[in-house]
């Protein structure tokens, strides 16, 4: 048997089921090798829908299947240039063995019995209920040997109890304390796990186990690591919720060693480990009691502070100013319509004053905005530690109770798309201006994707995230979904897929994975409606149906390139810089 993909000709072999047992029509569900990131195979309804799933490939074997499917055959596992694919085939000769995948979702192994002329069934997948897709919900970890079916791991509970009190546990886990980067958090080991699916996830294919954990620790959304090659260095690190958990007997598994290290707060930590930390605290207070009564002072009084401004303590190391809710209301006028100069997804955005006459950009998140309190620490965390000309200016915030506001340098110039939309401002864009622009943010991206400590993708650029100083100096803004990556050997791939379509690079948009190409196209996107005054959504053009792109593609392929140029700017077009643009 064999599943997968020859990219040669693009075509996929799969499994696909009868629409009944009389029936050879194809059914509803699919047996299929997918790469997502790492392969795994899979069994779905109606083209989407999972109904099963292995663990993704480790570099041995696909985690998570019963000792059944081994029994007998050889595995094979192709990752190529030309193909990728999965088969296996019998190790005797006389063996003769068919898989098939009922009409109710069911792939079947079946022997051929000599004696009797029958088709023995050897195994089944799913096997039990523990293995249909997400049976426990978000972070819920499925023991199929256990009653109840589902647990939540140390340091979650359900969601809701009196639904699980009810049997009725689809609903999953949630987590008893919220995770927030302060010092003292770790991570709890479970042991003999099927690995959640890859839903939100990164991959580093030369990451040591030891580098892995370092590497989650950095980022306040990483949710749980693991190794991902049993034969040498890899991990996989996950954000968001984990799905698709369950416990696996070691018996079940031949040579199956899988471990899933799931973050925790300090304070939900491992009893044991909390009390020999407080054992040790106890032995060194005994030799060094007043220093410690000392520090422990001011511990409390600095985190009573946090916690009076609503600060989270994991931004107790950044180096940037507070400001009261009472200030921030005053400099911009009560957050007055008339001190309103934006809107986003994050919320409105106010121009502000202070007493010193310092000018300011307020931008408010919304309770109703499609971003949240995770987008705005991870705007907080990053723009902070980034400094460059061509990134803007994180001036401070204001945390508390409910408000949440990020103070930025004032861009007196508004944005770039403010000008590229309106025929009568593009026209106070001459060329050398706009190129300038180009020049400036390719400068603020290369330092994201390169020249910065951290490797940053910004997953949002486009001109009204493109902001214009006093002296038009082109500055990137807009933190709130960016993804910081280290290493050379990077995938990474959400299936929450937030951004601006037309902005989008296809894998982006249609697969989720994203990386510094996913920026460079927006880039592109980017470029050409800076040298036409056009947006690349919306745009129509009387001849044919495709957007900006196609259009310039069309240009370009007939020698016709200059006629995507703005009319406004043609007199002052310097041909060379343009045609490098397009």
């Amino acid at each position: 048997m064999k599943v997968g993909w020859n990219f040669r000709t693009g075509l996929e072999r799969h499994l696909t089921s009868w629409r009944s047992a009389h029936d050879p029509s194809p059914g509803d569900y699919t047996f299929r090798y997918k790469i997502d990131g790492l392969p795994q195979l899979e069994i779905s309804s109606n083209g989407s829908a999972k109904v099963f799933r292995s663990e993704p490939w480790n570099g041995v074997m696909f985690g998570g299947r019963p000792r059944g499917l081994i029994i007998d055959v050889e595995n094979f596992f192709v990752y190529n240039g030309t193909d990728a694919y999965y088969a296996f085939q019998t190790l005797k000769e006389d063996i003769i063995t068919i898989i098939t995948l009922s009409p109710d979702g069911v792939l079947q192994r079946f022997v051929l019995n000599d004696e009797s002329g029958k088709w023995d069934l050897i195994y089944s997948v799913p096997t039990d209920t523990c293995d249909i897709y997400g049976q426990c919900g978000a972070n819920g970890v499925c023991q199929v040997s256990q009653s109840p079916r589902c647990r939540c791991p140390q340091g979650f509970m359900p969601k809701s109890q009196a639904e699980w009190d009810r049997l009725n546990m689809a609903g999953g886990c949630i987590r008893k304390v919220p995770l927030n980067c302060s010092r003292g958090e770790g991570f709890t080991k479970l042991s003999q796990v099927k690995l959640p699916d890859l839903v939100d996830f990164q991959l580093f294919k030369h990451m040591s186990l030891k580098e892995c954990k370092v590497e989650c620790l950095k980022n306040c959304s990483c949710m749980a690591y693991a190794n991902s090659n049993n034969r040498g260095p890899g991990c996989l690190l996950w954000f968001g919720n984990l799905i698709d958990v369950r416990d696996i007997k070691e018996n079940d598994i031949v040579g199956y060693d899988q471990y899933l290290f799931l973050r925790l707060p300090a304070s939900e930590l491992d009893s044991f480990h909390s009390l020999s930390k407080k054992l040790v605290a106890i032995t060194v207070a005994s030799a060094i009691s007043g220093l410690l009564i000392v520090g422990t002072a001011f511990s409390i009084i600095w985190q009573r502070r946090m916690k009076s401004r609503g600060l989270p303590s994991g931004m107790d190391d950044i180096d940037l100013p507070l400001y009261d809710f009472t200030t921030v209301s005053v400099a911009t006028n009560h957050f007055s319509q008339a001190n309103k100069i934006g809107e986003g997804g994050f919320g409105l955005v106010y121009k502000g004053t202070f007493s010193t006459g310092q000018e300011v950009a307020v931008k408010r998140l919304s309770k109703y905005s499609g971003q949240g309190p995770d987008e705005f620490m991870n705007e907080v965390l990053l723009i902070a530690r980034l400094q460059h000309r061509n990134l803007v200016g994180l001036i401070g915030c204001c945390i508390e109770g409910e408000e949440r506001m990020l103070i930025y340098e004032y861009m007196p110039n508004k944005s770039l798309d403010y000008f590229i939309i309106d025929h009568d401002r593009s026209s106070s864009l001459a060329w050398k201006r706009r190129f300038d622009i180009v020049l400036g943010t390719a400068r603020g991206l290369l330092y994201l994707h390169q020249d910065s400590k951290l490797q940053v993708i910004h997953r949002d650029l486009k001109t009204s995230n493109i902001l214009l100083d006093a002296e038009w100096n082109p500055k990137i803004s807009d933190f709130g979904l960016a993804r910081v990556f280290q290493g050379d050997d990077m995938e990474a791939k959400t299936r929450r897929i937030i951004g601006t379509y037309g902005y989008m690079s296809p894998e982006y948009a249609f697969d989720g994975k994203f990386s510094m190409k996913s920026d460079v196209f927006s880039f592109g996107v980017l470029l050409l409606e800076i040298v036409s005054s056009k947006r690349n959504r919306g745009f129509q053009h009387p001849d044919h149906h495709h957007t900006l792109l196609g259009h310039a593609w069309l240009l370009w392929r007939e020698g016709r390139a200059m006629e995507l140029i703005d009319e406004s700017v043609c007199a002052s077009i310097v041909e060379s810089q343009a045609k490098r643009c397009i």
